[in-house]
């Protein structure tokens, strides 16, 4: 899980009259910076910050303006290098997110200039997702990717249709729900990307944006009260992973909502007691939260504006790049652990204390390969579950690898989820 630098100086004074209170509050004060190190550590050292997996990480840094020039133009290489030789095979949202971390700001030594081709591949993945859409109304990837590829069309200029934009994110479309459930950070991108197609397109003389933008307006409505009644008792909005992008996305839209709807500040201090607790352990569940405890959003993306270096304000460390804390001895607990597809596998297995998911499905598969075999690939968010059993995961049949805990689903993956004694684990065949 961006004012548009084109826009006119209408555009601009409009802008400016727009409510930015709630951003001015979240901000953290600079007194409080040492409050994110832990994520800023986690991102910049994990194993997980590599190749097209670092540009959630990059735009993160850059837009708070964390890293010093080695740091940014590792990552940018690392990211430059694998969308030149993997471009073909990356989704449409990797390739948009791809182009707003190389996008995020105006290096001194210009390193990479070459947007146009990269928007351009980005145009035509946008068109396969909608191409897809007329079998069965489903992208090939989902709404947040195709909600980031109208982001980064709409911030490097890019040609999308604005009647597409208009008709395809309706907030009551199936794909901004997940087992019935409002995804919040699907709706919070999709808020980001509808409202800078409005604000890019408000000044236009072009009648015929009128209609598309007022039905733009009354969708970002509707997303927001959405978002808004996943609010929970303690300041989360979802839950703790999807909070950082609702924030942005309520940072940009003020005046959709009243003052008295949202408590920001209870909010922040929420997920700044949740840091120390290393729910964030994975470098972009720390990267889309850190943009709001900062007061910024995927909006200020701007590639003309001059990069801004502040590392000094923050206490970073360099070291071997790692998942999680180094090993150390811990005593064994028992969990019960189950394969669901039509029937039900059930194994118990022994885990050192402190174990995450992944481990106990690599005892159970060490016990049994044949129950319990399965695979992972390495994602962003850490491993993913590809296949169990040999049945694999399919985005184009929306289907999945759902990982329980006592029949609830999880908000965290294999690899960050740490299990608890007596606990029942399952994986479970699922389609959304």
């Amino acid at each position: 899980m961006i004012p548009s630098h084109q826009l006119p100086l209408v555009g601009l004074l409009l802008f400016s009259l727009i409510p930015r209170q709630q951003c001015e509050i979240c901000e953290i004060s600079r007194e409080n910076y040492t409050a994110l190190n832990p994520l800023i550590n986690t991102m910049i050292n994990s194993k997980y910050s590599k190749g097209i997996q670092a540009t959630n990480v990059l735009l993160s840094l850059r837009l708070g303006g964390i890293l010093n020039q080695n740091q940014e133009q590792k990552l940018m290489r690392q990211i430059v290098l694998t969308v030149e030789n993997k471009e073909s095979s990356l989704t449409s949202g990797q390739l948009a997110l791809s182009i707003l971390a190389l996008g995020a700001c105006k290096r001194p030594d210009e390193m990479f200039k070459n947007y146009s081709d990269l928007v351009k591949q980005l145009e035509n993945k946008f068109q396969e997702e909608i191409k897809n859409m007329e079998h069965d109304d489903n992208p090939l990837t989902n709404y947040y990717q195709l909600s980031l590829d109208v982001l980064a069309l709409c911030l490097f200029s890019g040609n999308y249709s604005i009647s597409i934009v208009a008709t395809k994110f309706n907030p009551e479309n199936k794909n901004y729900y997940f087992h019935g459930q409002f995804s919040v950070d699907t709706g919070a991108m999709a808020v980001l990307a509808l409202t800078c197609v409005k604000r890019d397109k408000t000044n236009s003389q072009n009648i015929m944006y009128r209609q598309d933008l007022e039905i733009i307006g009354g969708h970002i409505e509707s997303l927001i009260r959405k978002i808004l009644s996943q609010k929970k008792e303690d300041g989360l909005i979802g839950n703790i992973y999807s909070t950082g992008e609702a924030m942005q996305a309520l940072f940009v839209s003020s005046h959709y909502y009243k003052k008295s709807q949202w408590d920001c500040q209870k909010t922040r201090n929420k997920v700044l007691e949740e840091i120390p607790k290393g729910v964030f352990r994975m470098p972009t569940a720390a990267a889309q939260i850190l943009p709001a405890l900062l007061g910024k959003t995927y909006l200020d993306v701007n590639k003309d504006s001059p990069c801004v270096y502040k590392s000094g304000a923050f206490n970073l460390s360099t070291q071997e790049p790692t998942s999680g804390p180094p090993a150390v001895s811990h005593p064994q607990i028992q969990v019960n652990y189950s394969v669901v597809i039509n029937t039900t596998y059930n194994i118990v297995v022994s885990v050192a204390n402190g174990s995450v998911f992944l481990d106990v499905m690599e005892k159970a598969q060490k016990e049994n390969a044949t129950l319990f075999s399965f695979t992972a690939e390495e994602s962003s968010w850490g491993p993913y579950i590809t296949t169990v059993q040999g049945i694999k995961a399919n985005s184009n049949e929306r289907t999945y690898w759902a990982l329980l805990s006592n029949g609830k689903p999880l908000s965290q993956g294999a690899g960050s989820y740490v299990v608890h004694a007596g606990e029942n684990l399952e994986v479970r065949w699922s389609k959304y």
